[in-house]
């Protein structure tokens, strides 16, 4: 195989690897913190930057030493994910609730009783004046996905690494390889984004149909996690 037919195989298996459950699960409930098709498509090239500097990391370091990650560690990191998923599926029907308009009693100081409905969405500290018109924009890449792709490199450079360090014999064409195959998957889970993004960020018409993605969205990565943990425990 050529080193160009190498590199091309790199970066189609980069934008299939954007595609595993685990993944679309994580940017998914990422997703449904964006309110814009911008913000969305930036959580998903957040990932996959991260994922990329792990992969690049870990993998320089493997093929200089020309070892692989230990069975024992490669669970372990399996086992991270697991629970990162947990974490976010959880957040998205916590804030899912949160965001529910319900119904309170409310008395004021003349005795007079009437319901109130509303929500916590948008819940401020106390004393501090909330402005529907005053709210801050998010510029640049989220951390927060960009630290879920980090966990998720760390997790998959163990399968990545030892079919590149068993075939690849060049580290420079090791770390060219693991790059392209990065690209691929920022590619991959950016074109991921917009579709996950076209939904959620559908007209007010639709703010009911979008909130059942969303709890779709929370249970199904919940349920992920859980099948990422019994796999690995």
């Amino acid at each position: 195989m050529t080193t160009m037919s190498l590199l091309f195989l790199g970066l189609l298996l980069g934008l299939r690897h954007a595609l595993e459950a685990d993944h679309l699960a994580a940017v998914a409930s990422l997703a449904t913190r964006s309110r814009s098709l911008r913000s969305t498509v930036l959580q998903g090239v957040a990932w996959g930057f991260g994922h990329t500097l792990t992969l690049l990391a870990v993998g320089g370091l493997c093929l200089l030493l020309r070892a692989t990650i230990p069975d024992r560690l490669a669970g372990a990191l399996e086992g991270a994910v697991g629970v990162m998923l947990l974490l976010l599926g959880a957040d998205v029907l916590w804030r899912l609730r949160r965001g529910r308009v319900h119904v309170h009693p409310h008395r004021h100081a003349d005795g007079t009783l009437h319901l109130h409905a509303h929500s916590h969405a948008h819940s401020h500290a106390p004393g501090e004046a909330h402005d529907p018109h005053r709210h801050e924009h998010a510029h640049g890449l989220s951390r927060r996905a960009l630290l879920v792709g980090l966990v998720h490199g760390l997790a998959g450079s163990a399968a990545l690494l030892l079919v590149t360090v068993a075939t690849i014999s060049s580290l420079w064409l090791g770390l060219a390889y693991i790059a392209v195959f990065g690209i691929g998957s920022i590619l991959g889970m950016a074109t991921l984004s917009v579709v996950i993004a076209l939904p959620l960020q559908g007209p007010s018409r639709l703010a009911g149909w979008s909130q059942g993605l969303e709890a779709v969205i929370g249970v199904s990565t919940i349920l992920i996690g859980a099948w990422v943990l019994y796999k690995v425990f």
